[in-house]
């Protein structure tokens, strides 16, 4: 799938694509020290290994009851319903600080963010449709961290619409992170906590380079409407609940050509997507199997 070709996008793709050329990514090797956000790590596996690229995380006890009440609740399943087309309201929180008036993010940047998201989820029954903007200055929130008091009083103010509505927060967030998601079926026992935060640099235009194309946005989406990540259960069969997403042991970094983690399941790591944890330039693909089961969620929960 192709996604919003920013000149800018363009421009790192390119120098992207040069980089992991003479710098041994293909290889999947991380030689150089890698720092983001002020913190300079061994290399950028170690970041990846501190949980930075997403925190959105499903222990295996979770998953197996929740995959039961999904096929339990797909035995009555309107496979019609699920297919058809799904404009989702999305309403975009700005956290801004007494020091950063903006937040970090402008306008632009938000129509950005959601021209990314549409491109990225072309061939999917699902659009976005920017409902409304709103910017809230709270130096407590502005640094909210995944789980936090902060984090509860500021979702429980800010969001709108219903389970059908996407909340999108942007701040500057605690702990290293660049964001995380609601999965749909929390929706049911804690509403007012349902959405997505991002960091605020990693939209397009940002400075979290090389997470500042809008694919942080992608991917946490793609948990919103229901999808574990690439490696989640690592090489088992049923590893992420989608049949055509090649096993893939540990979450790869860079953009690592021909990576294969599971020598003995077919196929070689699904580096390419938006579900994996590469760098933004190297995502681009959610495959059928994810179509799918995004389409069940959303009709299932949401």
């Amino acid at each position: 799938m192709h996604r919003f070709n920013l000149t800018a996008k363009i421009i790192a793709t390119a120098v992207f694509a040069f980089s992991i050329g003479s710098q041994a990514h293909a290889a999947g090797k991380a030689e150089q020290t890698f720092k983001f956000r002020g913190i300079e790590y061994v290399n950028k596996q170690a970041f990846i290994e501190s949980g930075g690229r997403c925190s959105t995380k499903h222990d295996a006890h979770i998953i197996e009851a929740h995959e039961l009440d999904l096929n339990e609740k797909l035995k009555t399943f309107n496979p019609v319903a699920a297919l058809a087309a799904r404009v989702i309201p999305v309403y975009f929180h700005v956290i801004q600080s007494s020091t950063n008036a903006n937040g970090g993010v402008t306008d632009t940047m938000i129509n950005n963010q959601i021209s990314v998201l549409n491109a990225a989820f072309t061939g999917t029954n699902m659009s976005f449709n920017l409902v409304a903007i709103d910017r809230t200055t709270n130096d407590a929130w502005f640094t909210v961290a995944q789980g936090s008091t902060q984090e509860t009083a500021m979702k429980a103010a800010l969001r709108k619409g219903g389970k059908e509505s996407l909340n999108l927060y942007t701040a500057n967030v605690g702990n290293g992170l660049l964001g995380w998601a609601t999965f749909p079926s929390s929706y049911a026992s804690n509403p007012l906590q349902d959405g997505v935060v991002m960091l605020n640099a990693s939209l397009p235009g940002g400075t979290a380079a090389p997470y500042n194309l809008g694919d942080t946005g992608t991917h946490e989406v793609g948990h919103w409407a229901g999808l574990f990540h690439t490696f989640q259960g690592g090489c088992a069969k049923n590893n992420d609940g989608v049949s055509d997403t090649p096993q893939e042991k540990s979450p790869a970094f860079g953009c690592p050509v021909g990576r294969d983690t599971c020598t003995r399941n077919a196929g070689v790591d699904p580096i390419y997507n938006f579900m994996d944890y590469t760098d933004d330039a190297c995502m681009n693909t959610f495959t059928p199997g994810q179509v799918t089961r995004m389409s069940q969620m959303m009709a299932t929960y949401r």
